[in-house]
């Protein structure tokens, strides 16, 4: 699905002499690194604070905890997404939401909000999913109408632009009042192992992340609230500084091979390509299709004899998940997202795709279904 090998050949140099110049140093936890870049990602994004963590599953922890969430309280999070939402709502003893996403984006469908929202609710996760933003100017709106916070899950849309209805642009992430996001390997920013950040334009909130992150401290053995140990460290921090330079770059590689997708596949009545919003770039992190005459999985099975990786991102919706059945509460039905979690399918989509890998991807999609038929 994705290629690390040739695109760290690709980078040799760089990356080489940024890990060696951290061996050298021996500076491997809070290294000169680290805050180099958090202060260069704050820069890309437009954001004032960049607050780095273990992972971007930490870093939807911290969030929540930023905002004094007590047990009990309701979080509302999307049906139709990867579970580290979810999970962290319910281990900190509240409630998850389950709100339904709009068929064609796959991100959280802003109608039906308003009717998830109760007394108990103090929170909204938005997720980013698949490469493209959430429609955030109604979600902000609502969430000022009800007085609720607002938390960006940006760890697969880092570096997406949102236009608002008079124009102006925003970086997914930085829209809310907290964004998250993870460097796992695959993601649009990634690192050689865990990492995560969170974002902020609140001092007060940002000071508070900070702390719950280093073992809630405000200085060294003063321990102000419980807090943990999530850090970034040194090594990764070098790797995603060189990275960082290519952000960019490796979205538009990516652009162009959903391009290709695009074109060659649209001709399928049996697929549905992903929609893309007017409102949001897309940087298509995933490519996933939607295979609507039930063959998902005879594809998967048929690509993958042609050597051809596939995903099924996701295979059970969240209310349907074994250990959310009696946690979660579903508003609505869910019924765009359980039918979703029958048609998706994610074919590879990396930066260091060939004509060649396109060319030969798409010519076994469409001789399954010429087969078929």
């Amino acid at each position: 699905m994705v290629d690390l090998h040739s695109q760290y050949k690709r980078l040799e140099k760089e990356m080489d002499a940024a890990i060696k110049e951290v061996i050298e140093s021996a500076s491997f936890i809070n290294g000169p690194q680290v805050n180099t870049f958090c202060s260069r990602l704050a820069e890309y994004l437009h954001v004032p604070y960049v607050i780095p963590c273990g992972n971007g599953t930490d870093a939807i922890r911290l969030a929540l905890q930023a905002f004094n969430v007590q047990p009990g309280d309701e979080i509302i999070i999307p049906a139709f997404t990867y579970i580290a939402a979810a999970e962290m709502v319910a281990s900190l003893k509240l409630i998850p939401v389950l709100v339904d996403v709009d068929p064609e984006t796959f991100n959280i469908n802003t109608e039906l909000l308003e009717q998830a929202i109760t007394r108990q609710t103090k929170a909204i996760i938005v997720v980013h999913l698949f490469g493209q933003s959430c429609d955030m100017e109604p979600i902000m709106k609502i969430a000022e109408k009800y007085k609720i916070n607002v938390i960006e899950d940006n760890a697969q849309s880092l570096g997406v632009d949102y236009t608002f209805s008079n124009g102006t642009t925003k970086k997914a992430g930085t829209i809310g009042h907290i964004g998250t996001t993870s460097f796992f390997p695959t993601k649009p920013l990634s690192c050689y192992g865990d990492g995560g950040a969170v974002m902020t334009a609140d001092s007060e909130l940002a000071g508070r992340i900070r702390m719950l992150a280093n073992h809630g401290q405000t200085s060294k053995y003063h321990h102000q609230i419980v807090g943990c140990n999530s850090r970034l460290d040194t090594m990764q921090a070098a790797i995603l500084n060189v990275k960082l330079n290519h952000i960019d770059a490796f979205s538009r590689t990516r652009q162009k091979v959903a391009r290709y997708y695009d074109q060659t596949l649209s001709q399928l009545s049996e697929i549905r390509i992903p929609a893309k919003s007017l409102f949001s770039t897309h940087i298509y992190h995933q490519y996933t299709i939607r295979i609507i005459n039930g063959q998902r999985d005879d594809l998967k099975q048929y690509l993958q004899k042609q050597g051809i990786p596939s995903i099924v991102y996701y295979p059970l919706a969240v209310q349907e998940q074994e250990g959310y059945k009696w946690v979660a509460r579903i508003s609505g039905d869910g019924n765009v997202s359980t039918r979703l979690c029958r048609e998706v399918l994610s074919l590879p989509i990396h930066t260091e795709m060939t004509a060649e890998m396109m060319q030969y991807i798409t010519n076994n999609v469409v001789q399954f279904f010429r087969h078929k038929n």
